[in-house]
């Protein structure tokens, strides 16, 4: 247990730096920048698919579905709000009493904080919130909800683009920043380096049944509730399967998929946390960085015990 919450620290404490910022900023301003300009070229294209599968769908399950998503839209608009409302009015006078990496690091965490905040707020209302915006959809015209709905299904694929391409980069990427944490922090502890290939495979692999399981389960996405674990447990599942090859490889030499059952219960763990970041748009861009780093101090700990 001491060796899963030294590496949640680790994780979060290296995500902080400038180092791993400016890896996690860099990916995420390209990766969101292509996936916006190509969703903005097929747009029309995205709007056509939602709409003609909306149009197979019944309006009860249309109609409750869109409250939950118009729920989860808002929920995000209010962390967003917040998070902008506290820099406007506070911004310069914290940026000139702190160092720009502590500056950084304290945007991070106001982040999580409005979200954690509003969170708690859903939690306990979440079922008013709800059936408010159920009576909203029961006002509006059956159109006007299709096109509503529509457009968050599209936005919903490519953010799911940008979330699943950031985790095949960082997985690709792995060994380079890695290597700049091993140097710094743990420099005398031999690492290995021949795994690459291995490696990229089966990021590829996973990034292919990811897709796949994301078509086939695209359905239950208009349930509440099972669309919620739909979406974490395959967020989780890709987060484990890929960030735990690339730090396992790194740190022990090897795959071996006996040897990591021992410790299944905690790569979960530290790959549901790294998930966690994907609801916050712009902090998601972390989440792949946290799970990588959480995972290699964990190993680390683990081969020297």
């Amino acid at each position: 247990m001491q060796d899963f919450t030294d590496a949640i620290v680790f994780g979060f404490r290296e995500i902080l730096r400038a180092s791993t910022m400016k890896y996690a900023m860099l990916s995420g301003i390209i990766i969101s920048a292509i996936w916006i300009a190509t969703g903005l070229y097929f747009w029309d294209g995205l709007i056509a698919l939602s709409s003609s599968l909306l149009s197979v769908l019944p309006f009860s399950m249309i109609r409750s579905n869109g409250a939950w998503m118009l729920s989860t839209f808002l929920w995000l608009q209010l962390v967003l709000i917040t998070f902008a409302l506290i820099f406007a009015f506070f911004g310069n006078v914290i940026a000139q009493k702190m160092d720009r990496e502590k500056y950084a690091s304290f945007s991070i965490l106001v982040g999580l904080s409005s979200a954690s905040f509003w969170g708690v707020i859903w939690f306990f209302k979440s079922d008013y919130i709800y059936a408010q915006f159920l009576k909203l959809l029961t006002w509006l015209p059956f159109e006007t909800i299709e096109k509503g709905l529509a457009f968050l299904i599209a936005f919903y694929i490519i953010y799911t683009a940008i979330i699943v391409t950031l985790i095949f980069v960082t997985s690709l990427t792995s060994q380079i920043f890695l290597n700049e944490i091993k140097e710094k922090h743990f420099p005398y502890d031999h690492m290995y380096n021949d795994n690459e290939r291995k490696t990229i495979q089966k990021t590829l692999r996973d990034t292919g049944i990811f897709t796949l399981l994301s078509i086939v389960s695209f359905p239950l996405l208009f349930i509440p509730v099972v669309n919620f674990f739909i979406l974490v447990g395959l967020w989780v599942w890709l987060m484990k399967d890929t960030m735990s090859m690339d730090a396992a490889t790194f740190v022990f030499g090897t795959y071996d998929k006996e040897r990591l059952k021992e410790y299944k219960v905690a790569i979960w763990l530290i790959s549901l946390i790294g998930s966690l970041f994907n609801f916050i748009p712009v902090f998601n861009v972390f989440g792949p960085y946290f799970t990588e780093l959480s995972l290699f101090y964990y190993f680390k700990e683990k081969r020297v015990g």
